[in-house]
């Protein structure tokens, strides 16, 4: 029997029960990968960080996520949130990871401060999500075979979609993102990726990869953006496009600590 820390927060959220919840478990070395996969699908949250101490000398922790059904190459907001969880009082924690190399959180005033890769998208015509999300599109663009962006005219529409899930898990792990410009936030966003077992994202760090070099470039923006994604929940965060580097902006909360007995 194994007792294991488990540690749920809600990121990007300034309160409780908004955000995006992620369970966080820290380890001292790596259970098998069905049995990370277990607890994930356990847990019942769009994901599942784990972590153990970094070997390496390159980073604090090495990092991983999981949502009910897979392994993800990268997280925004498990990474926040575990960045929050194993801070300890110091100014920053760096983590390795499998495919999406060092990231940083970092504390930031009241909140924090976390480095992605940017994830620069492409023009690409793309008639099957855009039938999925049931809307006309003014602009579709692709990164990497792993995020489609839909750009809507306005943020009433994003807010208005109905997805049909049955098309669009026709593209796998493919994470569709649905953005317009906002009305009381320089961005708007709804993110849904069914194939990896998570219909509708509340709120989602790696999304906003892909989205602030799109509206950096369109805005003409160097500063920090305002961005709102539109889910139940709903959360709000700032990005801003440092090189080849995404530096989002978010609070954190912890609503639950426990012990996971397997």
């Amino acid at each position: 029997m194994m007792m294991l820390p488990l540690i749920q927060v809600d990121a990007f959220a300034e309160r409780p029960f908004t955000g995006n919840p992620a369970a966080v478990m820290p380890l001292e070395d790596w259970l098998p990968d069905e049995m990370l996969q277990a607890i994930a699908m356990e847990n019942n949250l769009s994901e599942t960080a784990f972590t153990v101490p970094d070997e390496t000398g390159e980073a604090d922790f090495e990092l991983r996520w999981f949502t009910p059904a897979l392994e993800i190459a990268l997280c925004g907001h498990a990474t926040l949130a575990s960045g929050h969880v194993l801070m300890c009082g110091e100014p920053s924690v760096r983590f390795r990871t499998r495919k999406a190399g060092i990231l940083e959180v970092a504390c930031d005033g009241d909140g924090y401060a976390m480095s992605l890769p940017a994830y620069p998208p492409e023009p690409q015509p793309l008639p099957h999500l855009v039938a999925g999300l049931g809307c006309e599109a003014v602009e579709t663009l692709w990164h990497k075979g792993r995020y489609a962006l839909i750009v809507l005219e306005d943020e009433a529409r994003v807010r208005a979609l109905k997805p049909d899930f049955h098309v669009l898990i026709d593209d796998g792990d493919t994470m569709t993102i649905a953005t317009a410009p906002g009305d009381k936030t320089d961005v708007v966003s709804r993110v849904f990726v069914p194939g990896a077992g998570v219909d509708e994202d509340p709120v989602t760090g790696s999304a906003h990869s892909v989205l602030v070099p799109y509206w950096a470039k369109r805005l003409g923006r160097s500063d920090a953006m305002t961005f709102c994604q539109a889910s139940k929940r709903g959360g709000h965060l700032t990005g801003r496009l440092d090189g080849d580097r995404v530096i989002l902006g978010g609070k954190c909360v912890t609503v639950i600590e426990a012990v996971m007995t397997i």
